[in-house]
Order: C-alpha cells, then structure tokens, then sequence
C-alpha cells in the first residue's frame, strides 16, 4: 500500500499531519512489531499493552513533555488514531497506568525491543567504517537579534557587546528602581507651610 497524501474540502482535520505521515510509513514498514514482545501483566480492555506503548511514543514525538498532555492535545486526533489502526487514542490515566504495571523484566524486554527499532535505522551502525568521519562543528558565538526565539544575553570573548545586540528592547534594566509613589510638587510656600503647622489655637 502506498501512503498518499493529498487536500480535503475541510478546513483542517488533524494538526499533526507531519506526524500522520511518519506513522503511516512506520505502520507500513511494522516497525513497532517489536513492541508486542513486552508482556505487560494487566487486563485488556479497550487497548492492547502494546497499542498503549506505541501511543506513548506518539504522544512524545508530538511534543508531549508529561502524559497529562495527552487529554488536551490528542485526544480529539481522529486521524492519528485512524493511522494506528484505532478507533480512538487511549486516556492519559489509561497511558499512566500501563507505565506503572511495568515490572523491571518488562523494563527489559521495552529496552530490547526499542533496540530492534532504532538499530536497523540507524546511520551509525550502518555505515562504512572504513571510510573518513569528518565532523565539522563551531564554537563560536553568533550575535542575534531581540527578536530571536528565546534569545539571552551572552559573553564573547575579548569583545564588549552592547546590551542591545543581543537582548530584547522590551526588557527594562536591573539598575532602574521605580519607586511606588511619585512626587507632587508644592503649592504652597515653605514658610506658609511652617506657620500652619506651628499654629497655635486661641484660648478663650
């Protein structure tokens, strides 16, 4: 079966199409067969352990830093679920508790069988060796602007840099304190304000 991909009449109908298309060929190739060797021991409901595991590493590459995230960003994926072969993406807690019935054997057997995965992938073990590595790679800093996608204030060495090379305009210096109160000028004279205030009220 060959993945097409094309338009629909319909605005939109996942946002991760990137993603759609990377399982649809790892679905295509049976990658994740590997995955079926971890022998999880709980009841089978609505997902298979290994279905789950695939998930969670669908829920990873989607951006996904903690499994709460889940709910909210891919729960609602149709389409993801349709490239699992699915009817619908499992509940965070389901994705949890399978992660906690994981006993150090089937910690194992997770570390064996994402080794089947990754290694035939892999452009390490896959190249020649008998040829040059040339690894290419630069130390030095590069000025960028405020507009630089959480850029940070940095150090070059033997070079005195401005702080609005490479610092947002919007951030205001630590040397200014603004105070809670601004001043009001006087109205009145200092001596008119020292008699009202020295006053003394009249005895009858």
């Amino acid at each position: 079966m060959d993945i097409t991909i094309g338009l629909t009449e319909t605005v939109t109908n996942t946002c991760y199409a990137p993603l759609v298309a990377l399982f649809a060929h790892y679905q295509q190739k049976n990658w994740f067969a590997p995955l079926r060797q971890v022998q999880i021991a709980m009841r089978q409901r609505d997902f298979a352990p290994a279905s789950k595991l695939e998930q969670i590493l669908l829920s990873i590459l989607a951006g996904c830093e903690t499994l709460s995230e889940v709910n909210p960003h891919l729960r609602q994926e149709q389409v993801l679920a349709a490239t699992l072969g699915i009817p619908r993406l499992a509940d965070q807690s389901s994705l949890s508790r399978t992660l906690d019935a994981l006993t150090l054997k089937n910690i194992d057997e997770l570390r064996t069988s994402l080794g089947q995965i990754w290694q035939p992938l892999s452009r390490v073990r896959t190249r020649d060796w008998r040829r040059y590595l040339w690894l290419d790679f630069d130390l030095s800093g590069l000025p960028c602007g405020p507009q630089a996608e959480a850029s940070q204030k940095g150090y070059f060495a033997g070079k005195k840099t401005s702080v609005a090379g490479n610092w947002p305009a919007s951030v205001r210096s630590r040397k200014a304190k603004p105070s809670g109160q601004r001043s009001i000028p006087a109205t009145t004279t200092p001596f008119t304000a020292c008699n009202l205030r020295s006053r003394l009220p009249k005895l009858l």
